[in-house]
């Protein structure tokens, strides 16, 4: 059944906008279950990925299905959900125990239905059926940014440039989110740590997970009353917001300095080595080496070691002066005040100017190189 005569819910003390899904045509975008439930054999735990409070993942390689079972491959090949994707995952909503586990699956669909950008996943689908809420989206092939700050085999894979590459796309998203979508609208993604950057095939970022996702209409004050106790990381939770309740676009700021610093460091913020030194983990720890001029003791060893043997291998050590303006624009991200933070538009022209001094020093390393060969 289409979506006509879904109720108005309200998310943030009413904050969020009226208009709803009853004004967008999703049509294209509906799903019937029983293809859903074809693609993971009735949601059998073979395709289970994760299952969390809100919701169970399920991941469809659509190559991996039984070859020797013609007619299920027939049936298959007719779903809409496998026309144009080799691989999806299907997002199930668990059964609906109060009213606001239901806004989480709305709010999802509602922001993933208006914003098209490169740097944000991609909805293919949705389906709402009976008691069933569940969303098809993009799968990540290179899996999402927490898995690596949790493995030292796969940090060993994001040079420093990759690494400044996945900050850029993820600072664009937000900047579009914050300033750049249509109608003027502005939206606080409010739940940014790295499970929610996930890695496409050519490791560019985009942002997902969006159920508390809370929009702000052009004319309204920059900021939502959104009193919220439970977050998955208090290591990323803006601390004005966590103490007021106070929700503006520099929360997603702080949380996303937050991340930065654990890019740049190797490591989840709630690692061991950082819950010795304070509760706050690593952001209180990074502060203070920054204030300290002492933030070589907490850069991730592979970088440095990268750095140190820059000249041997330009292509992963990183530059000083790239180092130097990322981590500057990092630590102004996770000042304790919300008013002394930079906008995301100021943190996107830093980290470009990062990159910049990053990919100049390769190339000036390049042309030495070759200089030497033909001299």
């Amino acid at each position: 059944m289409y979506l006509t005569g879904i109720y108005n819910f309200i998310i943030c003390n009413s904050l969020f906008p009226v208009t709803c899904l009853q004004g967008n045509n999703l049509e294209h975008l509906k799903i019937e279950l029983h293809d859903i439930r074809l693609a993971t054999h009735n949601f059998s735990d073979t395709y289970k990925a994760f299952s969390g409070r809100c919701y169970t993942w399920y991941t469809v390689e659509l190559g991996h299905f039984d070859k020797e079972n013609p007619s299920f491959i027939e049936e298959m090949s007719k779903c809409k959900l496998f026309k144009r994707h080799s691989a999806v995952v299907i997002k199930r909503f668990l059964p609906k125990v109060d009213e606001h586990e239901e806004e989480l699956f709305y709010t999802e669909l509602e922001v993933l239905a208006s914003v098209k950008h490169h740097n944000i996943v991609t909805l293919i689908g949705f389906c709402v059926e009976s008691f069933e809420r569940i969303l098809v989206i993009e799968k990540f092939s290179n899996g999402f940014l927490s898995d690596y700050l949790v493995n030292v085999k796969k940090m060993h894979n994001l040079t420093w440039e990759k690494r400044l590459k996945i900050c850029i796309d993820g600072a664009h998203a937000l900047n579009y989110l914050h300033y750049e979508m249509d109608d003027k609208k502005m939206m606080i993604h409010s739940y940014i740590d790295p499970s929610r950057f996930g890695l496409d095939e050519n490791c560019r970022a985009k942002i997902e997970d969006f159920e508390f996702a809370v929009f702000l209409s052009p004319n309204q004050k920059d900021e939502a009353l959104c009193k919220r106790t439970n977050f998955k990381s208090k290591f990323h939770v803006d601390p004005e917001y966590a103490k007021t309740g106070k929700l503006k676009r520099e929360s997603d700021v702080y949380s996303f300095g937050v991340v930065m610093f654990e890019i740049l460091c190797g490591r989840v913020a709630w690692d061991q080595i950082y819950l010795k030194h304070s509760e706050k983990g690593l952001v209180h720890v990074a502060r203070q080496n920054f204030s300290n001029g002492t933030t070589d003791d907490i850069i991730d060893p592979i970088l440095k070691e990268e750095t140190s043997k820059q000249s041997h291998n330009p292509i992963r050590g990183a530059n000083k002066d790239s180092l130097y303006t990322f981590l500057k624009v990092a630590n102004q991200c996770v000042a304790e005040s919300q008013d002394q933070r930079p906008t995301m538009k100021v943190v996107l022209s830093e980290l470009e100017q990062a990159l910049v001094f990053q990919v100049s020093r390769v190339c000036l390393c390049f042309c030495i190189i070759i200089g030497c060969i033909f001299s």
